[in-house]
């Protein structure tokens, strides 16, 4: 983002960081240099994820085990569209649903069906011991970077989750994202000092779609970390008018060529063309979607089923669609058709 200071150059004495116990400077622990030396490092990372990173569903069977082969169908066909990087495991995962096993079958696959064509990245959270345990797993797996969304504790203290972060980022030598979502939604102040803290940090997925707040990380940051718009298609408008040129979606999983065509045309400036997008395709969907907490997988999942690629059912405590909803699913999948071909 040239566009923005390096770093705070108009700081003051007062407002000028110093060292904290909250983000004491630990040394960094390399756990997987073998692997990581063969595959992206952190401030290679950054370049890579220009454009769509798709975030695919888990296809499940109808008795909600893992349906890997189907996993690896879907991710051959959302392969033939130019995206970025594709995320396994994260959020329109079900990762929170996900044992450590099978978080390790879906990382596994998704690195051998990419085979490093584009970058993968490894979803992770739940508590700081598992956390680690999956960023470790999921490297050795072949991901060239890892994910960390939220810890299972709601609002906890800033040192904590300073630490939550600062233990996944050092279970690895790969680029870390981290997943502002939820209840991490911290100042810019604590985004600078984490970014300070931990070496492998890149990027920066916000997910709370909160522009005031994000220009403000952004403006006292500057170009240490990477910036990722990760609140939903919903929200590309917003985030390419502040210069981000980079976006996590969920469309792709079904309609990687609609979600390719937004960063497009967002990227040159076309609001008209953009707004058409977002008024014909996105704004129902995101509306559907908003109907119920869990919809945004449930409602990805039944478009899926209905064109016949592998979704199947989500696991509790995501809920299944109403009837009325799965019919209003039907109308957009049929409204997408330019896109699905």
């Amino acid at each position: 983002m040239s566009s923005h200071f390096s770093r705070r150059e108009f700081i003051d004495g007062a407002g000028a960081l110093a060292a904290s116990s909250i983000f004491p400077t630990p040394a960094f622990q390399d756990a997987t240099s073998v692997r990581a030396n063969g595959r992206l490092k952190p401030e290679e990372l950054r370049s890579k994820l220009r454009g769509v990173i798709a975030f695919p569903i888990t296809p499940l069977k109808p008795d909600f085990s893992l349906d890997i082969l189907g996993l690896r169908k879907n991710l051959e066909r959302l392969l033939e569209t130019p995206i970025a990087s594709i995320v396994a495991a994260g959020g329109t995962g079900e990762m929170y649903s996900l044992t450590p096993a099978e978080h390790l079958e879906v990382v596994k696959a998704t690195a051998e069906e990419v085979n490093g064509r584009i970058p993968v990245i490894a979803g992770t959270g739940f508590n700081a011991p598992i956390a680690v345990e999956l960023a470790r797993q999921s490297a050795q797996a072949g991901a060239d970077a890892i994910l960390a969304l939220p810890p299972y504790y709601p609002n906890a203290d800033e040192e904590g989750l300073a630490n939550y972060y600062a233990e996944i980022g050092r279970a690895t030598s790969l680029g870390l994202l981290v997943y502002s979502r939820d209840w991490v939604n911290p100042s810019p102040a604590w985004v600078e000092q984490l970014a300070a803290r931990v070496p492998t940090l890149a990027c920066w997925k916000d997910g709370q779609g909160d522009l005031r707040r994000y220009q403000q990380i952004i403006n006292r940051v500057g170009d240490r970390l990477h910036w990722i718009g990760g609140a939903g298609d919903d929200c590309v408008p917003g985030y390419y008018s502040i210069g981000i040129r980079a976006y996590t979606s969920s469309v792709a999983t079904v309609a990687p060529k609609l979600s390719v065509k937004l960063h497009e045309t967002a990227s040159v400036g076309d609001s008209v063309s953009l707004m058409r997008l977002m008024n014909t395709y996105v704004i129902p969907l995101y509306e559907l979607r908003a109907r119920r907490k869990g919809y945004e997988v449930s409602v990805m999942k039944e478009m899926m089923n209905i064109l016949g690629y592998a979704a199947g059912p989500v696991r509790p405590p995501l809920p299944q669609l109403r009837s009325e909803d799965a019919e209003q699913v039907k109308v957009i999948v049929e409204r997408w058709k330019p896109f699905l071909s």
